[in-house]
């Protein structure tokens, strides 16, 4: 007699996103879907498994299946809003002057400081409720509107409330170089020597972070800044990334490489130096159509020289106060086509499986796969092509996550 599951999903097409299975998204068509304690543990056509036993045997009419969706880079936590800065874009003002004047990024460390923890995690919540009616079950979250240990350590600790208090699965990431704080004007090196020997240290004791991220821009931080932080990373055990050629190249996706880096985000301005380094390292591209819309940017990522040296490529919402006010992961599937000329099947990839990898979770999640968590949506759509092809689809029928409804 044959083993009983969980639950097993039948009647349905399932785009798995695994290479291993041949054609297009890896679709198996008319088929099912074995869970058993939260893990995948068969999928295949439904004539295979037919004669398996299941607690709870769904028939789904012929929707489709696919991974949950997996939003790798965003800062979600925050205090106050932007809205204000969008009307100055509109007049003419570029992200540049915004940020120089003291807006920006500063505007939003300010009222994150004078948050409170609960504050911080309710004026998150609706909008993690937004990213997962619109189908995802991995959500990275970013700090770097604190900038200094305190307030980083509780926009961390309001990540991970949300994360146990919400059926996501969040990865927190220690954004510590992000903009240079007000206090620390005149005393740069202060600023990232406090980064280095203060915050990266009461981070990864506490545990509230898989990863270090920074922002190599003109604007932003050095190249020698980066790597100054990514040796502290190192030596505490935590991963890196790194917001890389976002307005100008400061040869960021290098240095990146150098230190073996998860991912490179942005890359608008990336060349094929680096994009070569990125493959040799195996790092993940980081798109983010959203940022590159809201801001009107005009040059894309060099999305011919990221398939040339067969860097994946993932694609994320970006969703800040500032730069991506964006909510619909659908819509970063639309935006990744129409805006990067990515096709759909390498856009759903790229919110799925090679997401799962810019956060070292390819183990675990990404694909349809026996062994793999059952991290699931459910789509009444005709084919997965649908998902980027409707600007802003509303979501999925249903989310799964760890195998139940959620």
């Amino acid at each position: 007699m044959r083993a009983m599951w969980d639950r097993l999903l039948t009647n349905c097409n399932i785009a798995t996103m695994d290479p291993a299975v041949p054609g297009a998204f890896g679709a198996i068509e008319d088929g099912a879907i074995g869970i058993q304690d939260g893990r995948i543990v068969r999928v295949g056509r439904r004539i295979d498994l037919a004669g398996y036993r299941a607690g709870r045997v769904e028939t789904l009419g012929g929707a489709w299946v696919t991974p949950g969706l997996i939003d790798c880079h965003t800062h979600l936590v925050f205090g106050g809003d932007r809205a204000g800065e969008f009307e100055q874009r509109l007049n003419g003002a570029s992200y540049e002057d915004i940020a120089r004047a003291g807006g920006g990024i500063l505007s939003s460390v300010k009222a994150t400081r004078l948050a409170s923890l609960d504050q911080l995690v309710e004026s998150a919540r609706p909008r993690l409720h937004a990213l997962m009616r619109g189908g995802v079950t991995t959500v990275e979250i970013k700090s770097g509107y604190g900038l200094d240990t305190p307030t980083e350590i509780k926009m961390l600790e309001a990540a991970k409330q949300l994360g146990e208090s919400e059926a996501v699965r969040v990865v927190p990431t220690l954004l510590a170089l992000h903009a240079l704080p007000p206090e620390h004007r005149d005393s740069r090196d202060a600023y990232v020597e406090l980064a280095i020997e203060d915050m990266i240290p009461a981070v990864a004791e506490a545990g509230l972070a898989v990863a270090v991220d920074a922002f190599c821009e003109g604007i932003g931080f050095t190249p020698d800044e980066v790597r100054s932080l990514f040796e502290a990373a190192d030596a505490h055990g935590l991963r890196v990334k790194l917001h890389a050629e976002q307005l100008s190249n400061l040869s960021g996706a290098a240095l990146a490489a150098e230190h073996g880096a998860l991912s490179a985000d942005h890359l608008e301005h990336a060349d094929e130096a680096g994009v070569a380094a990125m493959a040799a390292a195996g790092m993940v591209a980081v798109l983010l159509p959203g940022a590159f819309y809201a801001l009107a940017e005009t040059r894309r990522p060099p999305v011919d020289l990221l398939r040339k040296h067969e860097v994946p490529m993932a694609i994320a919402t970006d969703l800040n106060p500032g730069t991506s006010p964006m909510l619909s992961p659908t819509l970063m599937l639309s935006m990744a086509c129409t805006l990067f000329r990515l096709t759909p099947e390498e856009a759903l990839v790229g919110m799925t499986r090679h997401a799962a990898k810019a956060l070292a979770l390819d183990h675990e999640v990404g694909m349809i796969a026996p062994g793999l968590a059952a991290d699931l949506c459910i789509w009444r759509i005709g084919r997965p092509a649908e998902l980027c092809y409707w600007v802003g689809h509303p979501g999925p029928e249903r989310r799964i996550v760890a195998g139940e409804d959620a």
